[in-house]
């Protein structure tokens, strides 16, 4: 079984975010590599919010939790895909504004 390392997770959280932006439902892939490793990820999921004023008086729209629909991970070498450890409550660690 493939380890799926801190940074792999840090680099999904990173692209996820960045699809997500300020959306309460998301649904799509993405691909990227490292390491020598494709890794893919699908996933439906609704995402829950609340706005925040912080003490400067702008307001932000964070995160408080995320549950997916369905998700996917993937992972590729040039052996072909292989099993991988990927842990979605591990993802959310990364994701949810605390």
């Amino acid at each position: 079984m493939y380890t799926i390392s801190s940074k792999v997770y840090l680099e999904v959280a990173e692209r996820l975010s960045a699809l997500i932006g300020n959306l309460h439902y998301y649904s799509g892939t993405f691909e990227f590599e490292s390491d020598g490793v494709l890794y893919r990820m699908i996933m439906s999921a609704v995402i829950y919010r609340h706005n925040e004023a912080l003490p400067e008086g702008r307001v932000v729209d964070l995160i408080d939790n995320i549950i997916p629909v369905w998700w996917e991970f993937h992972s590729t070498t040039d052996e072909g895909e292989v099993f991988n450890d990927f842990d979605f409550a591990e993802l959310k660690e990364y994701l949810l504004d605390k």
